[in-house]
């Protein structure tokens, strides 16, 4: 029997077991990363070097698609994403989802709505080298469609990272109690101080 996904998941209040790992504090250099990414149901090659040559880049580490968190999450950075380009920033969000999943979320307008990039992190590789914790799927899981969810979970994360490629600041739900929400708000209001060549 297929189980959904709990209410503390639902919420975006994943909470993980151990947290041997912290993620990497402002100052550390961000580690550079290429991934398979979909952009309105499009797959291409993000690359992070190219990307910060534009302007900062955040870079949002969450869960899975299609459940409750991640998806006010994308659709709040979808929302919002005419301020981050207008404060020159790359909005990328990463997650252990197949690209397949991601293709459909990237493009649903109810979530990502074809304004920003998801990226797949399907062996959670480029989450370890942001020192973030990646949780097995508990097997039986579904989202909120009722489909199979095969991968695991990487810790809600964000990432502030500016053109010199070093962490401005670092957003977790669980070290900083933040809801999904609170990690588009307080990235954008970064963004924001850089582009006014304000300190953050």
């Amino acid at each position: 029997m297929k189980k959904h996904l709990s209410a503390s998941i639902l919420s975006g209040a994943i909470f993980f077991a151990t947290s041997a790992l912290a993620a990497l504090a402002p100052g550390a250099a961000a580690p550079d990363f290429t991934a398979q990414a979909s952009l309105a149901g499009k797959s291409f090659t993000f690359s992070l070097k190219d990307a910060l040559k534009k302007g900062p880049v955040v870079v949002y580490f969450y869960p899975s698609a299609y459940t409750g968190g991640c998806d006010i999450e994308a659709h709040t950075f979808a929302t919002e994403k005419a301020k981050f380009d207008a404060a020159g920033a790359t909005i990328i969000g990463v997650s252990a989802d197949s690209l397949d999943r991601l293709n459909t979320f990237s493009s649903d307008p109810k979530y990502c709505a074809g304004k920003f990039p998801v990226a797949s992190d399907a062996s959670g590789s480029i989450a370890a080298s942001y020192e973030l914790k990646t949780e097995a799927a508990q097997p039986g899981l579904t989202d909120v469609r009722g489909v199979a969810i095969n991968h695991g979970f990487i810790e809600r994360t964000t990432f502030v990272i500016g053109r010199d490629g070093k962490i401005i600041a670092t957003l977790s739900s669980q070290a900083d109690h933040l809801h999904p929400e609170d990690h588009v708000k307080k990235s954008l209001a970064i963004v924001q101080k850089l582009q006014g060549g304000k300190a953050p």
